[in-house]
């Protein structure tokens, strides 16, 4: 992933706040292109999403898992 000072990028360090504060994308559109501009624990979150996503039949285990009543779960691990 390309990194870019917010100065060089001229993208004003309230946007970089406002971005981090409110979890919430900020669409930015420039004469000839466009870009979303999300905080890196966003970003980061995102990525692990997808990663877990892409493991077969994970998502049928965390479905599983949400769904089993907390009296019925570990308390230790077995490896």
């Amino acid at each position: 992933m390309k990194t870019v000072e917010a100065r060089k990028a001229k993208v004003p360090e309230k946007l970089l706040a406002e971005s981090e504060k409110s979890h919430e994308p900020i669409h930015i559109v420039g004469k000839k292109n466009t870009g979303v501009l999300i905080s890196i624990d966003d970003w980061q979150a995102i990525q692990e999403t997808l990663y877990l996503l892409s493991v077969p039949k994970m998502r049928e285990k965390i479905v599983r898992g949400l769904k089993t009543p907390i009296e019925n779960c570990t308390t230790g691990l077995s490896w």
